[in-house]
């Protein structure tokens, strides 16, 4: 047996340290995942600005270069348009002044010039390769038209103008000058401005990268190290709250788990004591009865009165364990799905005077007025035995925790989506210590009282179960030694959750 049980603590320990080590791998693994990613994130938000700064900056030098191209080309072409107006040019190609100024221009700006007339007719190449030929273009179709007379070609590296030909003095045009200049100087410029923005890209990426490296490490760090406290506090290896108060979304984190865990904790420590009242409160009666029933049995010839006494004493212990158990299984039932409410639409006037009638007997044995005030009629969906067991509770605890010769008054009012209850007494009050406590399950504020006055303890909280089941809220007010004031509110029309 001994060795069974050491092999049996031997592989629980293999267990443990294997699900650690599974743990930690899981951990690292998620970790370096989410560096990658945020490693990609950031080296995305590096480089698309650099790429797009570079690509603006590139295609507007491109356009202000070809402006100031076209804009030099075409103030000269105008130069010579006036000169080839003034010289006849058009009718008479003899002129050295008009042929000089072409060749001029051609050689400067290393490309071409077409002179066609009115009839597309080129009378004037500077490649003297198309005189006489008709000038097929759609830029001087555009010209004579008044369009747009000027084109970019990025690829063959050539300007295009057609610029019309018209003396001031005659409205008709007389001919168009189609020129070719050649843009070689700004294609290289714009090639090793390329050249420099993808070094600058390369420059950014290298950056990027290193920086996204080095922010990934020290934005992972601390969601790890609150990784690592939460699961050893989960594995019962902390007992204190954890803080990672590295920047704000890991505070929260903290913040919201250690709330978390203080909520479970009290919850365990409601549960513990639950259990062990419910030990208690049940083992009372019967331990009450076992010492009543052996006082019995070890006695012989015991007189008929002292009989009856012990008999009426196991009577009443038996009734008082049955009303544990029915409040016990009323709970039950209160915490089940709200599938179990059976909703009616009701008289809440008439059902509040039923309560009272059924509770006045009770108090007139202690002289307490039960008084109810009805502002309006409310009629609204209930489930009229777990509401009746509500209020009657309230009302019951109004009568058992009074004074002689007191009151509890029972209120009734509505608006347009809720009617409200309240129920107030003139009773001996609740200690402010133990108001947030009232709703536990046995708990009492006087014990030493608890078994004159009678009851189970659990006449609150079955209350609260049961007005929240109608998806409504309570709240209470009090005063040691001047009465306490229940308030309820609960909607007119109940809507399944």
């Amino acid at each position: 047996m001994t060795v069974l049980r050491t092999d049996r603590k031997h592989a629980s320990n293999c267990m443990t340290e294997e699900n650690g080590v599974e743990k930690v791998k899981k951990r690292k693994n998620f970790f370096r995942s989410l560096r990658f990613r945020i490693l990609i994130i950031l080296i995305i938000l590096g480089i698309v600005p650099g790429v797009i700064v570079t690509y603006t900056m590139l295609h507007n030098y491109q356009n202000r270069a070809v402006a100031m191209l076209t804009e030099t080309v075409g103030d000269q072409c105008d130069i010579l348009c006036n000169l080839i107006i003034r010289e006849n040019y058009l009718n008479d190609t003899d002129s050295e002044i008009v042929n000089s100024k072409l060749e001029l221009f051609s050689n400067v700006y290393n490309g071409r010039i077409l002179l066609a007339d009115r009839d597309f007719k080129i009378v004037s190449d500077t490649f003297h390769t198309e005189e006489g030929k008709t000038l097929l273009s759609s830029l001087a179709v555009a010209c004579l038209k008044g369009e747009e007379t000027s084109n970019y070609d990025a690829r063959s590296k050539v300007l295009e103008l057609a610029v019309p030909v018209q003396s001031p003095d005659v409205q008709q045009l007389q001919g168009v000058m189609l020129v070719s200049v050649s843009a070689v100087d700004i294609a290289e410029t714009l090639a090793e401005m390329e050249q420099r923005g993808v070094m600058l890209i390369g420059s950014i990426v290298v950056l990027s990268v290193f920086l996204a490296w080095l922010l990934s490490t020290i934005l992972v760090k601390p969601l790890a190290r609150v990784t690592k406290a939460i699961e050893d506090l989960t594995d019962g290896m902390l007992d204190e709250e954890i803080s990672v108060p590295d920047y704000t979304e890991t505070e929260l984190i903290t913040d919201a788990f250690n709330k978390m865990v203080n909520r479970m904790k009290i919850l365990d420590e409601s549960r513990q004591e639950f259990v062990s009242n419910v030990s208690h409160e049940l083992k009372t009666p019967l331990t009450s009865m076992k010492v009543l029933a052996d006082s019995l049995v070890g006695q012989q010839g015991v007189p008929e009165e002292l009989y009856q006494e012990f008999m009426s004493d196991i009577t009443a212990e038996i009734d008082r364990e049955n009303k544990i158990i029915t409040d016990l299984l009323s709970l039950v039932k209160m915490d089940k799905k709200a599938a179990d409410v059976n909703i009616t639409h009701m008289d809440i006037n008439q059902l509040l005077e039923d309560i009272l009638k059924r509770l006045r007997p009770i108090a007139d044995r202690r002289n307490i007025d039960l008084i109810l005030d009805c502002f309006r009629p409310v009629d609204a969906d209930v489930d009229e035995v777990k509401f009746t067991l509500a209020i009657s509770n309230l009302v019951e605890n109004g009568i058992k925790y009074n004074v002689d010769d007191g009151w509890v008054r029972v209120s009734l009012d509505a608006d347009h989506k809720y009617f409200y209850i309240t129920v107030a007494d003139s009773g001996m009050g609740i200690p402010e210590d133990s108001i947030e406590r009232i709703f536990e399950r046995f708990y009492r504020v006087d014990k030493s009282h608890s078994k004159e006055i009678g009851g189970t303890g659990l006449g609150l909280a079955i209350t609260k179960s049961s007005i929240a089941m109608h998806h409504g809220t309570i709240k209470v007010f009090s005063k040691e030694g001047e009465g306490t004031t229940f308030s309820v509110r609960i909607p007119l029309s109940y809507i399944p959750s």
